[in-house]
């Protein structure tokens, strides 16, 4: 009885953790960092692989528990945060901001063990997203201009991992999945619209889910896939397409667009989900199409 007990309540606590930290989001980062690096390594270092892992790991877990315990009120009027650790009780805000702060400390010590500059990076994405982006989310829709450079460091962060150098390679690492954010989370902010107001946030450009914001997801849109394509031109240093790496990657923008008009046409929340899901599958399969390309070139 007592196992049983015990069991339970460290099944609770693992829970608990892992939603403090948003682990799927979380994972989703480290898999851009790692991407990123293996574009700009020679020569792969799995010890580094692991550090940026973990690193990466911890910042992302501190800045999304920092996030739970200013928001803690707020989560507690939206349906798809009112069971979260901390409204729901399970969790004291302190130990939240204990996990926080040790996950803080521990991330930027792992990062400088890779190299100064991306501790400096990892500790420039938590303090915009906690200090900035979360306060701004229930004052304008320029938040998610904010929080989309945060949210594209990652994919950069590896490269400099790798290199210990920020040039024109990362930066456009940076710009492909900067503009990527706004037909992702515009998608988010218009599925979840009715949630999001009970807790007065303002994530649609127009503030409402209308033809203005639905145009404006579009053009993000176009402009995300045009961005992606830079590489194939010669003109990004090392970091380099091939035309057939490339033409993949447009026929992964184009189906990103397809449901882009689709929620033009319809402006439904299932279609905004549906964008929400191709968003991620375009940068997912992306950074995969990127690093394949990398190796199969040097393998040839």
């Amino acid at each position: 009885m007592s196992s049983t007990g015990v069991h339970t309540s460290s099944a609770s606590i693992l829970t608990d953790f892992k939603e403090i930290t948003k682990v799927r989001l979380a994972v989703s980062v480290v898999f851009s960092s790692i991407a990123g690096y293996f574009l700009g390594a020679d020569n792969i270092d799995f010890v580094t692989v692991f550090l940026l892992a973990i690193g990466g790991y911890f910042m992302v877990g501190a800045s999304n528990a920092y996030n739970q315990v200013i928001e803690r009120n707020l989560d507690a009027l939206m349906d798809r945060t009112k069971n979260r650790p901390i409204p729901d009780g399970r969790m004291s805000v302190s130990t939240a901001f204990l996990i926080a702060s040790v996950f803080t400390i521990s991330g930027l010590i792992v990062l400088y063990i890779i190299n100064p500059k991306t501790a400096m990076f990892g500790a420039i994405s938590i303090f915009i997203y906690v200090s900035v982006y979360t306060p701004l989310k229930t004052k304008t829709p320029l938040s998610v201009f904010v929080g989309a450079i945060p949210g594209a460091i990652p994919f950069m962060l590896g490269w400099v991992a790798a290199t210990g150098d920020f040039s024109i390679e990362p930066g456009t690492l940076f710009m492909i999945q900067f503009f990527w954010q706004f037909p992702h989370f515009w998608a988010i902010g218009w599925w979840l619209y009715d949630d999001y107001k009970k807790g007065g946030f303002f994530m649609l450009p127009t503030g409402k889910r209308d033809r203005g914001t639905a145009i404006q997801i579009i053009l993000y849109s176009v402009w995300t896939v045009l961005v992606s394509l830079i590489p194939v031109f010669g003109v990004t240093g090392k970091l380099y397409l091939t035309p057939v790496a490339g033409a993949i990657i447009l026929l992964l923008g184009l189906g990103m667009l397809y449901y882009a008009f689709k929620l033009y046409k319809e402006k439904t929340a299932q279609a905004a989900k549906k964008l929400m899901f191709a968003s991620v599958s375009y940068i997912t399969l992306l950074q995969i199409v990127y690093v394949l390309d990398k190796f199969i070139r040097q393998w040839i």
